[in-house]
């Protein structure tokens, strides 16, 4: 029974980068496992993977997000206590692991849990918001003038609470989401119908349904933060087709 399964979904990551992810996983005293699912036309990122707490996946073809996710979600359900699902951009110290199963442990009210989530430079990522409806994701994405756009984000993201105490959240960041595998047991998994952007929003919401979703500065990680879809043509179609899908999903009226 391991104490923590982790999952790391990687499409053509940089392999510093993806060292930097694992080696903080895996710098712990917890009896831990790291599953690597590969989404990369190639399975290079395999040489990376060569210490024996770490089983790779190569899929040979891009499952998606949440879909890659939920390959390792489905063999940790009933080997572990809890499951992080991590993004390959995040790293953080010794003891940060330790620090949040702890905080489970002491929490059994606890469906997730969302460290404070810091930038290279240690400026705030404002990754705590509220449930979306079309007009937040419409005015957030495509408004031009900034400063609606702010003034709308410091309600959405929840800015004016200055993040420096813990928060029952609805919606936490899908790049380091710690989850209670007994959660993901009652409620489901990832929606493999949303292939990208959205498949943290979606869980999210299930689970704070029927437990407390956390927000829990007392640990903090970093994440090199890339925002693809706002230069790619491409990621930004399967970010809308995400959206959509999920509003058709909950409602278009509310959130």
């Amino acid at each position: 029974m391991y104490q923590i399964v982790g999952s790391i979904v990687t499409s053509k990551n940089n392999h510093e980068m993806l060292g930097k992810a694992f080696n903080s996983f895996l710098n712990t005293e917890l009896n831990i496992k790291l599953y690597v699912i590969d989404n990369s036309p190639s399975d290079k990122i395999k040489e990376l993977c060569k210490d024996n707490r770490i089983e790779y996946k190569f899929n040979n073809a891009n499952l998606g997000f949440g879909a890659g996710h939920n390959i390792a979600i489905k063999k940790s359900l009933h080997n572990s206590e809890y499951h992080l699902v991590l993004n390959p951009d995040v790293y953080f110290e010794k003891g940060t692991l330790e620090k949040l199963y702890n905080f489970m442990e002491n929490n059994k009210d606890i469906g997730l849990v969302m460290p404070k989530v810091l930038s290279p430079d240690g400026s705030l990522q404002f990754l705590c918001k509220l449930l979306p409806s079309p007009f937040d994701w419409v005015i957030r994405r495509f408004m031009p003038m900034k400063s609606i756009v702010e003034k709308r984000n410091t309600i959405f993201e929840l800015r004016f609470t200055n993040y420096n105490r813990i928060m029952d959240i609805p919606y936490l960041s899908g790049c380091f989401m710690f989850l209670r595998n007994k959660v993901i047991n009652d409620g489901g998994m990832f929606d493999e119908g949303i292939f990208m952007y959205g498949g943290d929003t979606n869980l999210s919401k299930r689970i704070h349904e029927k437990y407390n979703t956390l927000f829990y500065p007392q640990t903090i990680v970093t994440h090199e933060f890339q925002k693809e879809s706002h230069k790619s043509f491409k990621l930004l179609w399967i970010h809308i087709k995400a959206t959509i899908y999920y509003f058709y999903k909950w409602g278009w009226s509310s959130s």
